[in-house]
């Protein structure tokens, strides 16, 4: 198929596109499977399945009805022969199979496999913050005040009757686990006597010095900033030190990060607190009281949680990485976007996660690197929202994980990224460049400790909407329980900034080997109709 560019008003440029070929490692593989034949048939792609992994024996009619979901998929592609009774696959086939992300995905299909009968505390939990809101910060539209006075005159228990799960005793000495809370709702936040107090005192208003260092930083507006290393969120903070200690934004402590309302507004809802609110709260939240140190100290006859801005975290992350970790093995603790955030952007969420934090709560309202990490975060464990913690940020003997601590490379991820293909489809012929087809390359990198943290890119393929890149990757990785795999595609272009073609960030720990077809997403995180690279996972 021919595309025509103008050029100069008065020329005009002729490019051919076509489907590229069959990478030679794909070639190989349907030899050998297909036994050097020119077809491919049921034995044969059960030989494939076997030996890349697949999760299950698949029973000859699963293997008979995959082929026809193959054939099937190719009749919409193109007028093809009435399906076989005994359907074979040709070398095509196979190719359009393994870049079939439908048939073919990168991770392991949307189940949940962890172990749900754990206490809460041993898991990571999507969380959002401020989720009431519908933009930025400050002037987006926003309503708690129906939720808190529900809340507060006891309206709760009508509403959700036998669903609500709170506690038979006022102090939990372990937190209920997933399985137990599956199908009811609970409450976290502060019993009520602690929240009027908090308010009484200020110390849930934004601070001077807050405000301060968001001056001119211009913090992560525009999707195309990185996500910061958090040693350099961990030497920011220490250096920040003495403006933000005694000054902290509690923020409310609600469960999504809660909002800050007039105190005066407060003390006219106070007389309506319904007595039984304290004993209907399961996970009873504070904010730190004394040092920070001090406020990490475990509590053997009850659990609680704490609440930590980004910038505590980062602040006591520096002396205390054990502490931590020790704190989060029983306990739940939640952290928060620091208060000058107005543009809903977000902090490496890593520093939390590396240090056990369950509760990593994140502006949903936006859209950028640090949102694509979590999204991609919690991608694990079949997209339920619950991610169980490694073995390594539980285990108290010999010793407690230490954060700052060097640490052996585990395994490494092997990547080669064949080509891609769906722009044509999803975009307009001019959308990437006026004058010709597009110039792609893609970047590809982990997300994890800054041990493991790295970004490489492929060469740009000039002018054409089906890129062949045939590159390969290797990522050393020292914790790859949390690391998570970043894909980006750009477009180069020599006289403007590169434009953007799509990003997907994926859970190293559910990658399936073999040859895949990764799908990608626009900025906000909505999946293309037809964009996706082919590409090949191996762990050594």
């Amino acid at each position: 198929m021919a595309t025509t560019y103008k050029c100069c008003l008065i020329f005009k440029r002729r490019f051919h596109s076509r489907d590229a070929p069959p990478p030679d490692d794909v070639r190989a593989l349907f030899s050998l499977h297909s036994g050097g034949g020119p077809h491919m048939g049921a034995d044969g792609l059960r030989r494939y399945l076997h030996a890349t992994g697949h999760e299950d024996d698949l029973e000859d009619a699963e293997v008979e009805r995959l082929l026809d979901q193959i054939r099937l998929q190719q009749q919409g592609r193109a007028r093809l022969p009435r399906l076989q009774a005994r359907p074979m696959l040709a070398l095509d086939d196979f190719h359009r199979y393994l870049f079939s992300d439908n048939l073919n995905p990168p991770i392991r299909r949307p189940q949940v496999h962890h172990d749900m009968e754990r206490p809460l505390s041993h898991y990571f939990i999507y969380t959002g913050h401020n989720s009431y809101l519908t933009g930025n910060q400050l002037s987006s539209d926003c309503s708690d005040v129906p939720i808190i006075k529900a809340l507060q005159r006891g309206m709760v228990l009508e509403v959700f009757g036998d669903i609500l799960y709170y506690p038979d005793t006022d102090h939990l000495q372990e937190f209920p686990s997933p399985e137990e809370l599956k199908g009811h709702v609970l409450l976290s936040t502060k019993p009520p006597k602690e929240y009027l107090e908090a308010k009484a005192d200020g110390t849930t208003k934004e601070s001077d010095a807050d405000l301060h260092l968001a001056k001119g930083a211009g913090d992560d507006a525009a999707w195309g900033k990185e996500v910061p290393d958090f040693r350099t969120e961990i030497q920011s903070a220490k250096k920040h030190d003495d403006d933000v200690s005694e000054h902290q934004r509690d923020d409310d402590d609600d469960d999504d990060g809660g909002g800050d309302d007039d105190d005066e507004e407060e003390q006219k809802m106070q007389p309506y607190i319904a007595p039984q609110y304290k004993h209907l709260i399961t996970i009873r939240a504070g904010k730190p009281k004394g040092s920070l140190a001090d406020a990490l100290k475990s509590d053997p006859d009850k659990v609680r949680r704490l609440s930590l801005s980004e910038q505590q975290l980062a602040k006591v992350a520096e002396d205390h990485g054990t502490e931590i970790v020790r704190f989060t093995q029983r306990n739940i603790l939640r952290i928060y976007p620091r208060g000058t955030r107005v543009t809903s952007s977000n902090y490496n969420p890593f520093l939390g996660w590396v240090h056990g934090a369950q509760m990593v709560a994140f502006n949903m309202q936006g859209y950028g690197r640090a949102l694509w990490l979590m999204h991609g975060f919690y991608k694990a464990n079949g997209g339920c929202g619950y991610v169980k913690k490694p073995d390594f940020l539980m285990q108290t003997e010999p010793e407690v994980f230490d954060p700052r601590k060097p640490q052996p490379v585990k395994k490494t991820l092997k990547v080669k990224v064949y080509m891609g293909d769906g722009w044509r489809m999803d975009f307009k012929q001019t959308h990437f460049d006026q004058y010709s087809p597009p110039d792609f390359y893609a970047r590809v990198g982990i997300a994890g400790v800054p041990a493991d943290s790295v970004m490489k890119k492929t060469k740009a393929i000039e002018d054409n909407w089906v890129p062949v890149w045939e590159e390969d990757f290797s990522f050393p990785l020292t914790v790859p329980e949390i690391a998570l795999l970043r894909v980006e595609v750009h477009e180069y272009d020599m006289s403007e900034k590169d434009d953007f073609g799509g990003q997907t960030v994926l859970p190293v720990s559910e990658l399936r080997p073999g040859i895949r077809a990764v799908a990608l997403f626009d900025r906000k995180g909505n999946k293309y109709n037809h964009v996706k690279l082919l590409m090949r996972f191996e762990f050594i």
